[in-house]
């Protein structure tokens, strides 16, 4: 079922100090969504991340992933029931091969953990997922060469079939084409185009040309706090909007 609400948040809120990164912030993630994150430096994106991946404990606010309040489960917790998440810098196995580095993430789904350095012959199940993640991100045929020999926009894509092996609902991607250039950018948009129809996806990037050639809905953030959410039209005629990107940069400026 498209447009299914997968995760959303009520009034979360998160506090270092007397400092609100993120402000009673309420968003609905839904299958079949590209769901962009925008807002000027120190907005609070990279907090809000961290809030449904579970990597920062909420100071108050709830999480439900599938109706259900995931507000006090750990990230490991949150990726075994379908939370999957990339950061800004790439997280990969740079001496192992595209394949094991993706089989490890299958294999980290096995209750007895502990074994995925075990033979691979002993995880016959794991291959297919292993194989459908290579599929998704275009790696099958550099299967066997090691991650540390891939460019960086393969490397990025590496990292989110590690992340898609776990077999997540939600992807939770914090700058994926950080560094990339201009045809990887491209690529991984086509990449992204193809998961959404499966998965709800929060994306969170600088690249204003591919947040408005990809996302569905837009939430921009000033200060912690949700300034409007809309589709990219309504966001590109937003006056709000443009203020609070005028008011950043002159900040900058001074």
């Amino acid at each position: 079922m498209t447009n299914e609400v997968l995760l959303r948040t009520v009034k979360l809120r998160r506090t270092f100090g007397g400092l609100a990164a993120n402000d009673r912030v309420s968003i609905e993630l839904k299958r079949g969504e590209v769901h962009a994150l925008l807002g000027p430096n120190g907005a609070g994106k990279s907090t809000l991340i961290n809030l449904l991946s579970g990597d920062i404990p909420a100071t108050s606010g709830e999480v439900f992933y599938c109706g259900r309040d995931i507000t006090k489960l750990t990230p490991h917790e949150r990726s075994l029931i379908g939370i999957g998440r990339s950061y800004q810098k790439t997280n990969i196995f740079p001496g192992f091969t595209v394949r094991e580095n993706v089989r490890l993430a299958a294999q980290s789904r096995e209750p007895r953990a502990a074994r995925i350095f075990s033979d691979a012959a002993a995880f016959g199940p794991y291959c297919e997922v292993v194989d459908e993640a290579l599929h998704l991100v275009r790696l099958a045929g550099v299967a066997d060469r090691k991650a540390s020999e891939l460019s960086h926009g393969q490397q990025r894509q590496l990292e989110l079939g590690i992340v898609l092996a776990t077999k997540p609902r939600v992807l939770l991607l914090d700058e994926p084409l950080a560094g990339m250039g201009h045809e990887e950018s491209l690529k991984m948009i086509e990449l992204l185009r193809g998961l959404v129809a499966s998965h709800a996806i929060l994306l969170v990037e600088h690249d204003m040309d591919a947040v408005f050639a990809i996302a569905d809905v837009l939430t921009v953030m000033v200060n912690g706090v949700v300034l409007i959410t809309g589709t990219p039209q309504e966001i590109r005629a937003s006056r709000e909007v443009r203020e609070a990107y005028l008011g950043a940069e002159e900040q900058q400026d001074a």
